[in-house]
Parts: structure tokens; sequence; C-alpha cells
């Protein structure tokens, strides 16, 4: 008896056909074990991948949980607006755990499957060489994104700035609303928003960290007397460190500098203070406020530029406004004969 998979192909016995299946029942007989060997190992590989990657993103969230409520219980205290601003301890610590949990499923994820692809014997050579080559062109392609992550990255890890911050990032400036990987928001003076990329900033001026310095210049005459001048601003400043909010916006004794300036008209004396960061000028326009009324009470007289005298009068030339005389108001100068009609010939007697 002849049997035959297709009409075309040459009809095959049944002897054949048991060898050949005999064939391969000892070829799989031969290599099961191999198989089964294999197969545990590719199964053992991901579970430990799944596991290690689901123990390392709940540590990391366990972690930034931490974090948070330590911010919380900070924020309760007496100096906790000063020191820590939760919303901003919790956007760099989300971003934080973020970026840490991506690259640590990325790198198990990744290296599980290269061992994968170990277990079932493929080259990985090539397969490395080509990834090398697409990572190389994707870096060329998307090189301002990569720069704009890596540098919201560095940002975000040295705590260059957070969300409440005054900055002056180059391109802008502003408070910041929103810290991002790639992106980070200011509002601006005017209450527009900027969007400003983290690769294009090249230099980050951080007005909300540690302390500001409050400058205030003052105009007297130079009649004044110096030591009752100082005493008058120091008594202000004084008043005005004993009163809410300043005693917590002031972080030192005001200090009158001396003079800055010695002129004819005015003398110039300067006062600064120490103050809470992002508070120095309220605490400027308060301390001008105060100087001013110390000085009205006690009859001294801020200058803002050269005085004009009581019953001085501005000696104008009564001239000054009157336009220059024009070459045709006189009839005999040259300018009004050469303008002057010819007069018709007079006419010829016969």
């Amino acid at each position: 008896m002849f049997l035959a998979a297709d009409p075309s192909d040459p009809p095959v016995s049944l002897d054949e056909a048991a060898e050949r299946a005999n064939e391969a029942a000892g070829w799989v007989e031969q290599n099961w074990a191999t198989w089964l060997n294999v197969g545990l190992r590719i199964l053992l590989i991901v579970v430990i991948a799944v596991m290690l990657r689901i123990a390392v993103r709940r540590a990391l969230t366990k972690l930034i949980e931490r974090m948070n409520r330590s911010a919380q219980a900070v924020e309760g205290t007496a100096l906790g607006g000063l020191l820590v601003n939760a919303e901003r301890r919790r956007q760099r610590s989300e971003a934080i755990g973020s970026v840490l949990r991506s690259v640590a499923s990325f790198v198990i994820l990744a290296t599980a499957g290269l061992m994968v692809l170990g277990a079932l014997n493929i080259n990985l050579a090539p397969l490395l060489a080509s990834a090398g080559v697409a990572g190389v062109a994707l870096g060329f392609g998307a090189r301002n994104l990569v720069t704009d992550f890596l540098s919201g990255v560095f940002m975000i890890l040295e705590d260059q700035y957070g969300v409440g911050d005054a900055i002056d990032a180059g391109v802008a400036s502003g408070e910041v609303i929103e810290v991002g990987l790639r992106v980070t928001k200011l509002r601006g003076d005017d209450g527009e928003i900027w969007y400003v990329r983290n690769g294009e900033i090249k230099r980050i001026g951080n007005r909300s960290q540690g302390w500001a310095t409050a400058s205030v210049e003052v105009n007297v005459s130079p009649s004044e007397d110096l030591g009752r001048v100082r005493e008058l601003i120091e008594e202000a400043a004084a008043a005005m460190a004993k009163e809410e909010p300043w005693n917590e916006r002031l972080w030192g004794p005001v200090e009158v500098l001396g003079l800055t300036e010695v002129l004819i008209d005015r003398m110039t004396i300067s006062v600064s203070a120490k103050t809470m960061p992002g508070k120095a000028p309220g605490v400027e326009r308060e301390l001008r406020w105060r100087i001013k009324r110390a000085f009205d009470e006690a009859g001294v007289r801020i200058i803002g530029g050269v005085p004009q005298q009581a019953g001085e009068q501005d000696a104008h030339d009564p001239t000054a406004g009157m336009a220059a005389p024009s070459a045709y108001a006189s009839a005999t100068s040259p300018q009004s004969v050469a303008a002057s009609p010819i007069s018709p010939p007079a006419p010829l007697s016969k």
C-alpha cells in the first residue's frame, strides 16, 4: 500500500512512513530535554525580571511617599513656610520617582530580553550593532529632546529651582509654576506664562534661595545734621522690625551704611537690610514709607533734585519765543528786490 500527500509527489509506502515517524519521534525524544531546559530557563528569567521590576517600583514609590510625608510634617511647623514648599517638594519627588522607575524598568526588561535571546542561542552581536546604529541615528535626530530631558533631570536632582521660586532663566524670568523634565513654566510679572525648554537654559539666577538684600537710598540737603538723620532712620527701622509681618521678613537689623554721594545740592545715604528671599521689594517700599514719615515729623526734607527757591522766578529771555526776523521784512533788502515783480516797460511814443 502506498500513501501520497500530494498527487504530484511520488507514492510513499507504509514502511517509509513508519521509518520517518520513528525518526521524528527519536529526534523529539533526543531533544526534548534541551527544549525543556531552555523553556524553564526562559520562564525563570521572565519571572525573576517581573518580580524584580515590581519590587524596585514599589520601593521607589514608598521612598517618594516618605519624602512627601516628611515635607508635609515640616509644613505644619512655625518655620515650615520658610524651609519647605510642599508643592515644590511634591513635584520634585514625583519627577525623580518617575525618572528612576522608568530607568529601572528599562534596565531590568532590557537585560531580561538579552538573557532570553542568549538562552535561545541567538547571536547578539549583530543585534547589538544594529541597536547601536539606531541609537546614534535617534540621538542625532532627537538631540534637542534628549538635551531638554537630560537638563531637566539634572535640574531636578540638583534642586536648582522649584515651584514658587522667582528665577531669571536668561531667556525669560518670573515665578516657577511647574517643573517638568522637558519644559519649565514661568509666570512673568505681567501675568504671562513662559514655556522654557530646559535645554535652552544656560544660566539660572534664583531669587528665592538663601536670603535677599533690601537697599534704599535717601537724598537729603547737605545742611542737615547727619547724626539726627541717622537717628531718625534707625528709629523708623527699629519700629518696623517689631511689627507684623516685617519681623519675619527682616532677617537682620537695618543698617545705615553711610554716605555714598556728596554733592552741592544733596547728600545720598544708603540703607540696607537682609530679608527673606523674594521679599526685598516689599521691605524697600515699607522702609521708604516709614523714613519719609519720620523725616516729615522731624522737619527733614528729602531732596529729589535741585530745588527751586521760594519766590524765585525763571529768567526767561522775552525774545526766546520770537521768530528770527525775515529777510523779506525790508522792502529794500536784496531778497525783497529779487522777489518783486518786474514792472511793465513804458509805452514807446511815436
